[in-house]
């Protein structure tokens, strides 16, 4: 098992093997498959139950493509995603994996409880325990429908409720994000920025999930609206016992609300701690040029910014080795041949950099 799955013994709600994600690309007169878009690729990683889990980078890193993955919006293209698998069962799959011989047991549990062997049914019932929150509600909520038709449109789908039922918890939801009644019967255009990504909050909320992937859930609107959904995510987390993805570019608010972040490049996984201790000591040459642009609220304060050099590789023909190397004013000759192993620094502190020393 992956140093990123030992590193921490809390019961975990979602782990990830090796998973990928790559897009084909198709050319010639007969479209054929002449590369991969390789967005995510091999990453595994935890998220313990009852943990607001960050993951940041640089746009196209493969934040939101791991997130849609994750939750089956996206097919994998290789990998496992297990959702609440008991302790046990997780032993006895990673001591299967580890045999030399091919098991049909194996197999057995892979069908029961990796998500990306779920089939249209099975996957179904899985959904209402999982949902997600996307980055601008604009887009995000169906300009003809009313307020009560989106929020209750989960429950009709998964057959949870109806009439009078319907309404009374589409009225719940609504109370849970700060709306009323009196809301019901309006359109996503008659509401502001703030009140209609709380109509979308309050739609991921309705079918009861555990886990809810918030994608840039605070980017579409002003600081002062900001504060209050953060505050709204934190209540709502304690009120309902929720897991959740945070996933932003924003620095300074996935410090605010994360207990663990991952810093991605280039669809993996670079670095990975608790958040008190990232933001005091990062250790990739990424993570530590990431968050030296993380602004100062002194302006008589003096603070060294690191300017990344180039552009970000691309994802159809990433760099040898380390994928960092050609940004990196640090790197050698080991960089540009090998890809860096993931070491365990301690406490939970995980970083894959040939610079670094366990």
């Amino acid at each position: 098992m992956s140093l990123i799955l030992e590193a921490y013994k809390m019961r975990n709600l979602i782990e990830t093997h090796n998973l990928k994600k790559y897009y084909s690309l198709k050319g010639g007169v007969f479209r054929r498959k002449v590369g991969d878009v390789r967005a995510v690729d091999n990453v595994s990683l935890n998220i313990a139950k009852g943990e607001t889990f960050g993951l940041v980078g640089e746009s196209g890193c493969g934040k939101t493509t791991f997130g849609k993955t994750v939750i089956r919006l996206l097919e994998p293209t290789a990998g496992h995603v297990y959702f609440d698998i008991p302790s046990y069962v997780m032993e006895e799959i990673t001591k299967l994996e580890n045999s030399s011989q091919s098991s049909k047991e194996l197999e057995k549990l892979r069908n029961q409880y990796d998500l990306s062997t779920f089939k249209r049914g099975k996957l179904k019932g899985l959904r209402r325990k999982m949902q997600i929150v996307y980055q601008d509600p604009s887009s995000s909520l169906n300009p003809r429908m009313l307020v009560k038709d989106t929020v209750g449109e989960p429950l009709k789908v998964q057959g949870l409720a109806k009439g009078a039922e319907l309404r009374k918890r589409v009225l719940e939801n609504l109370g849970k994000v700060g709306l009323t009644e009196s809301h019901l019967y309006r359109y996503p255009h008659e509401f502001s920025g703030g009140q209609r990504q709380r109509i979308a909050i309050a739609r991921a909320l309705a079918t009861n999930p555990e886990f809810v992937i918030l994608d840039e859930p605070t980017s579409s609107v002003d600081v002062s609206v900001r504060a209050q959904l953060l505050r709204l995510f934190q209540k709502l987390q304690k009120d309902l016992g929720l897991t959740y993805l945070f996933i932003s570019h924003d620095l300074s608010v996935v410090e605010c609300i994360g207990n663990r972040v991952a810093v991605m490049y280039l669809g993996k996984i670079v670095e990975l701690a608790k958040t008190t201790e990232l933001y005091r000591n990062p250790l990739h040459p990424y993570a530590i040029a990431l968050f030296s642009s993380i602004p100062v609220p002194d302006p008589t304060a003096k603070r060294e910014r690191i300017i990344l050099k180039g552009e970000v590789p691309s994802p159809v023909n990433p760099p040898a080795g380390c994928r960092f190397n050609p940004r990196c004013n640090k790197a050698f000759d080991v960089c540009r041949k090998e890809e860096p192993k993931l070491l365990d620094m301690g406490n939970g502190h995980i970083v894959a950099c040939h610079l670094i020393k366990s």
